[in-house]
C-alpha cells in the first residue's frame, strides 16, 4: 500500500470519521486510542469501567510487534475519532510523527518515559513491557497522563491503576521466586524482545536467531546457530507462539535441543488479566525448561544413557 497517498488523502478520511462519530460513540464519550495490544491491556485496566470512557485498540490483535507498521487508511479514520492516544514509545511506533502531524489536536501519552531503555544491535529497544517491573512503570505512566488530561476521572483511573499493580506485584513475586532456583540461566531466543525480561530474571541471552521477527535465518546464520547450541550444550530454544518455528526445530533436530514457546505478549485475547495470564504460562515454560538440570548435566546424562549422537 502507498503510505504517502494514505496521507495525502487524509483529509477526506478525517472527515468521514467524524461524520460517523455520531454513530458509534457518544459525543461526550472520551475515546483513549492504543497503538498495539500491550499498551492496549494497560490502558484497558487503568480505565476499566469509567462511566464514558472508551478503549480501542488501533491495530488487528494478531497484528504482533508494530516494526515496521504503516497505517492503513482505517488506522487513519480511527485516530481522526480518537482523544487521546497511548503508545509504548521509544521508537517501536515508526509512524507516530507523521500521525501527530495529520491529526494535530490529538494527545499522546507514550508509556515508556523515563525508563531507562537498553539497546540491541546499535539500537533503542522498545520492548520495555515483557519485564513486568517496566510494564507496572508503563501503567503507572499510562494512569498518571490519563488523570492529567482527564481531571473529571482522574480518582478513578488511580484506583484502577492501583488495583492493577498489585496484581502485577503479585506477579512479580511470583515469577522472581519460581525462577529463583532454577539451575540454567542461559537461553537462546528467536527475537529481539527479551533482552529487558532476561535482565529482570537474571537471565543470559546467548544468542538471538532471528533479530528481525519473522525472518527466516539464511543457511550460514542457521549453521552458526547449530554450532552455538552443540557447543554450549544448551538444550532449551525459545521461540516466540507469533511465528514460525520453522527454524528453530531445525536447530532442534540437528542438536537434541528442545523447542519452547516464550511469549513476549504481542497477541492475544483482548482481555484485561491477559497479561497477567500470558505471564503465568511463561513462568511455568521456563521452570519446566530451565529448572531440571544444568547443560553440563544433560551433556553427561546424553553420554550415557543416548545411543544416538547429540
Amino acid at each position: 500500500m502507498n503510505t504517502w497517498l494514505s496521507f495525502q488523502c487524509l483529509p477526506a478520511i478525517v472527515a468521514a470519521g467524524l461524520l460517523s462519530l455520531t454513530g458509534g460513540t457518544s459525543a461526550a464519550e472520551l475515546r483513549i486510542t492504543t497503538s498495539f495490544y500491550p499498551i492496549y491491556l494497560a490502558t484497558l485496566n487503568v480505565a476499566r469501567d469509567i462511566p464514558g470512557v472508551a478503549v480501542i485498540n488501533l491495530t488487528k490483535p494478531l497484528t504482533g510487534c508494530l516494526h515496521d507498521y504503516q497505517l492503513t487508511p482505517d488506522d487513519l479514520v480511527s485516530l481522526s475519532k480518537a482523544d487521546i492516544f497511548v503508545v509504548n514509545g521509544a521508537g517501536m511506533e515508526a509512524f507516530l510523527d507523521k500521525a501527530v502531524q495529520q491529526v494535530p489536536r490529538l494527545k499522546v501519552i507514550q508509556a515508556s518515559t523515563g525508563i531507562a531503555l537498553l539497546s540491541t544491535g546499535g539500537s533503542v529497544n522498545p520492548h520495555a513491557w515483557v519485564s513486568v517491573a517496566l510494564h507496572m512503570k508503563q501503567v503507572e505512566n499510562i494512569a498518571a497522563e490519563l488523570a492529567r488530561l482527564d481531571p473529571d476521572h482522574a480518582d478513578l483511573y488511580r484506583k484502577n491503576a492501583a488495583a492493577y499493580l498489585t496484581k502485577l506485584d503479585t506477579l512479580r513475586m511470583a515469577m522472581h521466586a519460581g525462577l529463583q532456583n532454577i539451575k540454567t540461566r542461559e537461553i537462546i531466543t528467536f527475537h529481539e524482545a527479551f533482552p529487558y525480561f532476561a535482565e529482570e530474571f537474571g537471565l543470559t541471552i546467548v544468542a538471538v536467531i532471528e533479530r528481525d521477527p519473522g525472518s527466516e535465518p539464511n543457511a550460514r546464520e542457521l549453521a552458526q546457530a547449530i554450532t552455538l547450541v552443540k557447543k554450549t550444550g544448551i538444550k532449551a530454544i525459545f521461540a516466540e507462539p507469533q511465528y514460525s518455528a520453522k527454524a528453530a526445530e531445525t536447530i532442534a533436530r540437528e542438536t537434541g535441543a528442545t523447542v519452547y514457546r516464550l511469549d513476549p505478549v504481542v497477541t492475544g485475547p483482548m482481555k484485561a488479566d491477559a497479561y497477567l495470564t500470558i505471564m503465568q504460562t511463561n513462568l511455568r515454560t521456563l521452570k519446566e525448561a530451565l529448572g531440571r538440570q544444568t547443560p553440563d548435566t544433560r551433556r553427561r546424562n546424553a553420554k550415557q544413557t543416548s545411543t544416538c549422537p547429540p
